[in-house]
């Protein structure tokens, strides 16, 4: 049956079109329909560090990035974005574009800026989606090797006697470092001389010189310093021995109840970033984190894997919230940056 001339007219001159268009451009129109973040990722991914190469951050960072890539198909590529103690690139997550293709691990100071920072560019409950908490790394009460207490008995009653002679170094305002000599001199009811630099590397090195008498620092650097006994080692900081160091006592156990400081981690995006997105994203940082050579490399620097729940959405932002509920006082009662 022929179609009315009217008829034949109209269907030729929309399909017409159509038929003039190659097999490739009409596949092209075919693979548009669907959503790209269903054949996420199909390129790179920007895996930010806030610090300088070679930190415990971005040792973290780099241990985690190689098999999340293997995971996604895609290469994890670790940028450094160094400024104000993390924020530069918090500030920079929080802009940029919502897409998967460029993620945050930042540690305790997206946690600590709020107070740190009276006019910060970003909102840390607000401005990112949490693709999970990752992992805990301890840190430990330091001194020089020469300083006269020989446990923390003797430190406490040393300090009492002595604390306006008596160094204390930490990283900068705000630095973990900082935050656990703060913790630790209100809980012993003393207030010594605190040195800040920029960064723990330098503390850590004038420690080992002798030209500062304390310090608390994070196991990725201290570890083999502690067991060739370099340093005089006086408690960890964390509720529980570590198996790396098990005849160094906590903190608690010489009767500092309730002392618990680590150095959290977690991985962020932008917000907005698509829910199909952040999962596989998740999953890809589950992926590592069970990964068997990537937990030994942690475990022989004394850093602890999250248990999975943690490693989730809910799991990181019931964290974030609890921790600024805890630091944002202390800071604000110890006027810091000071």
């Amino acid at each position: 049956m022929k179609l009315p001339i009217a008829h034949r007219h109209f269907l030729t001159k929309i399909l017409a079109p159509l038929l003039g268009m190659s097999a490739l451009t009409l596949a092209g129109l075919v693979l548009a329909q669907s959503k790209p973040d269903e054949k996420f990722p199909t390129r790179p991914i920007n895996l930010i560090v806030p610090f300088a190469a070679g930190g415990p951050t971005d040792i973290v960072a780099r241990l985690i990035a190689v098999p999340m890539g293997k995971s996604l198909g895609e290469t994890v590529v670790v940028e450094n974005v160094l400024g104000a103690g993390g924020t530069v690139a918090a500030n920079k997550i929080a802009k940029a574009k919502p897409d998967g293709y460029t993620i945050f691990i930042y540690h305790i100071g997206m946690a600590t800026a709020p107070a740190l920072y009276d006019k910060l560019a970003y909102d840390p409950m607000k401005d990112f989606e949490y693709i999970g908490q990752v992992v805990d790394v301890p840190m430990v009460l330091l001194a020089r090797k020469d300083f006269p207490p020989n446990n923390l008995k003797e430190l406490i009653a040393y300090l009492k006697k002595n604390e306006k002679k008596v160094t204390m170094a930490n990283a900068g305002p705000g630095a973990v470092s900082q935050l656990c000599g703060l913790v630790f001199m209100d809980a012993i009811g003393v207030k010594l001389t605190t040195i800040p630099y920029k960064g723990t590397g330098p503390a850590f090195n004038d420690l080992l010189g002798g030209q500062v008498d304390l310090l608390c620092d994070q196991t990725t650097q201290t570890l083999p310093f502690i067991k060739s006994d370099k340093v005089k080692t006086y408690g960890v900081t964390t509720p529980k021995r570590l198996a790396n160091l098990p005849n160094v006592p906590t903190l608690e156990e010489g009767g500092l109840k309730g002392f618990d400081v680590k150095v959290w981690h977690g991985i962020y995006a932008p917000k907005g970033t698509p829910p199909a997105v952040l999962k596989k994203l998740n999953t890809a940082l589950k992926a590592a984190l069970n990964d068997p050579a990537i937990k030994a490399r942690m475990d022989e620097s004394s850093i602890d894997i999250v248990p999975m729940a943690k490693v989730s959405e809910d799991g990181l932002k019931t964290h974030l919230e609890k921790e600024i509920n805890r630091w944002g006082p202390l800071i604000r009662k110890a006027n810091i940056p000071d």
